[in-house]
């Protein structure tokens, strides 16, 4: 007798990128070009950069975190400075003021999880040197209150941006209200596998950080200041263009798979769904919900997981609690109430392109199983 086997359903995963025929074709083009550093590739990525953020400029790095060392080290942030920032973000933000010498101060977040801007102005003082807003989850920070802080007190405004990629505030796109930050990471919403770059208006900073990541050299061994090496690859430039060319597209998709979400959920008691501001436009790098209080966050992954959905914790502790910071002497353990309860409760679920409208419908429905059972 022969038997039956029943198809099983792919695993959804958190993240899934989208690299097709463009992507292998354009990276072949650069390893037939025998030119595998920085050259016309970067510069084609850089062009399409300034277009995702509005600005006149974008440096093209290796990743998001060195965008972050670079930013901080042009704007002269460093020793007896302090730089306020979320503490309901990923360890690069923090350790990026860290090794600039500066001090790190927390500000509260919102219900949105992005930083609360009157907990900001309660932590300016004397040493503030620079507000660094975290645009978490595709979501972007309340700029028009942090610009207003910023400019009354002669602040300067580092944007991490690494998870939003053309999202905006009002039609003005992130990474264009101070110095921007992007990633371009493996499960970003657009990635080169490894990579970054900053935006920004100002020329000045912009023919600064051309140097200082390119060993200090304005041109060739004309060496203008002690830089790093801290170039794009050709290659990774290659990978990420394609998908750049089609940013407005993979956005789309993205809200349409949180609207998708949102209504699959729908009233659950047991769940918060994500808010969005008005005038905010979110890119949806990751759908973040908040379990009820007493709920068993780990019990409802694991039931996710034996459905054959994987989900995220972003993030499950503060940025500080962690060993490396938690009696450094640059970290002020400011208290930030919210945030500290955001990390016992949010879960992130699937919503990248590469979902369909079934891969959702499961997603709701591992779900709803979980929260029955626990």
């Amino acid at each position: 007798m022969t038997a039956i086997h029943t198809p099983v359903a792919p695993r959804i995963r958190i993240s899934a990128p989208q690299l097709g025929p463009e992507v292998e074709n354009l990276v072949l083009e650069v390893l037939r070009s025998g030119h595998l550093a920085q050259g016309p590739m970067v510069g084609r990525f850089e062009a399409l950069c300034t277009e995702m953020a509005g600005t006149a400029h974008a440096i093209a790095v290796a990743n998001g975190t060195v965008a972050l060392d670079a930013a901080l080290a042009v704007l002269e942030i460093g020793p007896r400075q302090e730089v306020i920032t979320s503490p309901f973000t990923f360890a690069a933000t923090i350790n990026a003021i860290l090794r600039s010498g500066a001090s790190v101060r927390f500000a509260d977040i919102r219900e949105d999880f992005t930083i609360d801007p009157d907990s900001v102005a309660a932590l300016i003082g004397p040493r503030t040197a620079a507000i660094m807003p975290v645009h978490l989850y595709g979501l972007p920070a309340d700029m028009h209150a942090l610009m207003s802080l910023a400019s009354a007190h002669g602040l300067a405004i580092v944007e991490d941006a690494a998870q939003a990629h053309a999202a905006d505030v009002d039609g003005r796109r992130v990474g264009s209200f101070g110095v921007g930050c992007f990633s371009f990471y493996a499960t970003k919403n657009v990635t080169s596998g490894e990579g970054g770059c900053i935006t920004t208006d100002d020329s000045m900073l912009a023919e600064r950080l051309r140097a200082l990541r390119n060993q200090g050299m304005r041109s060739r061994y004309d060496y203008a200041m002690i830089g790093q090496n801290w170039r794009m690859t050709d290659v990774a430039a290659a990978i990420a263009i394609p998908q750049m060319q089609h940013l407005d597209e993979i956005v789309r998709t993205r809200r349409r798979n949180a609207a998708l979400l949102r209504s699959l959920i729908g009233n659950d008691s047991e769940v918060t769904t994500p808010r969005v501001p008005e005038g905010r436009g979110h890119v949806w790098h990751q759908y973040t919900i908040l379990l009820e209080p007493g709920i068993d966050r780990d019990r409802v992954a694991a039931s996710m997981s034996s459905e054959g959905v994987d989900t995220g914790v972003y993030y499950p502790g503060l940025v500080w609690d962690h060993e490396a910071y938690r009696n450094h002497p640059n970290v002020h353990r400011d208290d930030t109430p919210l945030a500290r309860e955001c990390t016992a409760r949010c879960l992130s679920l699937p919503v990248h392109p590469g979902l369909s409208t079934y891969d959702l419908e499961r997603v709701a429905e591992a779900l709803d199983h979980a929260l029955l059972a626990s």
